[in-house]
């Protein structure tokens, strides 16, 4: 999966007033070129997500994006943890549902046909997405970690980002303890593609 910078996203629109063709004309890549505007657009709803942006609609069809700033850090950490507390009780329900249920089926000898299994698919989707969420609330947090001149602030994302860490550990273990070697490779496979680089969103 491609990655965009949160850092150019940002550094692509003003504090205020920033609209998503502006973004996706200003926005790009390593090789100078545009992304997709599917990409852009997706990007910004996580930035949101994220803290980093506000959307602002005027109309059904007239929108834009300011940037957000937190003068007190405690703020910002505060809205890091209700990230967290969202998905990792997301993937503590999908954990528990998933419990002796196959979440891959009809698996070739090579590994690249399967199918997911239909009666854990749904709870598969859903940890799969909280999964997702928390490992790109990891990238932004190493991020402002870097960023950031606040030893107050550096000091509770570096909590937040351990917990994150440790939660995605125990998932890792609970979710692959008594599954066959070829379930797990391809669950491997699977999570492993949602990890992005630090300080980058997967697109």
């Amino acid at each position: 999966m491609k990655e965009i910078s949160i850092s150019s996203l940002l550094d692509s629109m003003s504090d205020t007033g920033n609209y998503a063709d502006d973004i996706w004309k200003t926005c790009l890549d390593e090789k100078r070129k545009r992304y997709k505007r599917k990409d852009i657009n997706n990007s910004l709803k996580k930035l949101e997500i994220l803290g980093f942006i506000k959307k602002i609609k005027i109309t059904n069809t007239d929108e834009y994006y300011d940037k957000l700033s937190y003068p007190n850090p405690e703020d910002y950490a505060g809205f890091v943890n209700n990230i967290m507390f969202s998905n990792e009780s997301q993937i503590k329900k999908a954990l528990k549902k998933l419990e002796s249920k196959r979440v891959f089926e009809d698996i070739s000898k090579d590994l690249n046909s399967y199918k997911l299994g239909s009666r854990g698919k749904i709870d598969y989707e859903k940890l799969l997405d909280a999964f997702s969420n928390l490992m790109e609330l990891a990238s932004a947090i190493l991020l402002v970690k870097e960023t950031s001149s606040n030893e107050k602030l550096k000091k509770s994302l570096k909590v937040c980002y351990n917990e994150i860490k440790e939660t995605l550990d125990q998932t890792n273990d609970a979710l692959l303890v008594g599954r066959k070697s070829n379930e797990i490779i391809l669950i491997e496979r699977r999570f492993a593609g949602r990890i992005p680089n630090k300080g980058y969103l997967k697109l």
